[in-house]
């Protein structure tokens, strides 16, 4: 019987690097949010996947999709995932704090300053240009990421349909998320549990 290894889709290689410390994952997280204005999810993906090669583009999409579905702001589920992975519930601790601690006083400093000016319209005409870019970072993110679905369980053309669904349920036809999430996502994992249970049979025939 072949190895299980190769029985089901393609392996997804292993990250070249790691945090080397809890004080490093601390650092590392408080940078990332010190550059989260304005689309944090570009900025995720940059530091973690090509510059610091923790992840691999593959484990990135895979650990943001559970980190999207967990109740609470995307990066910092990922934050915690990232630091338990490497160094249990104190690494989780760790990479929380750096994501929180920093931008908790800054925006409380921007809290006291927007209060004294959110009636100027330079101020609102500054934030609708800034969600502008914002939903720029996030859409070529996405794109970038599409090479990945290659090595999906599924295969990229249904991930592909997938997506596309998703953003007409929810950009188009303005569902809840949270039935998008009940219906496209539960189509998807029973879908790939079946993809998968297909091959893990194959490979023992």
């Amino acid at each position: 019987m072949p190895a299980s290894a190769n029985t089901l889709t393609p392996a997804i290689d292993a990250a070249p690097n790691q945090p080397r410390s809890k004080t490093d994952l601390f650092i590392s997280f408080t940078w990332l949010a010190l550059q989260g204005f304005g689309g944090v999810l570009a900025v995720v993906q940059r530091e973690l996947v090509e510059k610091k090669r923790w992840m691999t583009r593959e484990q990135f999409v895979e650990d943001w999709a559970v980190a999207q579905i967990m109740p609470g702001p995307n990066v910092v589920n990922l934050s915690m995932m990232i630091g338990g992975r490497y160094f249990g519930l104190p690494g989780a601790l760790a990479a929380l704090t750096g994501m929180l601690a920093a931008p908790l006083v800054i925006v409380l400093l921007l809290a006291a300053l927007y209060g004294s000016v959110a009636d100027s319209a330079t101020a609102q005409g500054a934030l609708r240009g800034m969600g502008a870019v914002a939903a720029g970072l996030i859409t070529a993110t996405g794109i970038k990421l599409i090479a990945a679905l290659g090595k999906n369980a599924m295969g990229i053309g249904v991930c592909i349909a997938l997506a596309v669904l998703t953003f007409v349920a929810i950009a188009l036809l303005r569902w809840p998320l949270a039935w998008v999430l009940l219906g496209l996502g539960g189509v998807a994992c029973l879908w790939a549990y079946r993809v998968l249970g297909r091959s893990g049979n194959g490979s023992e025939a």
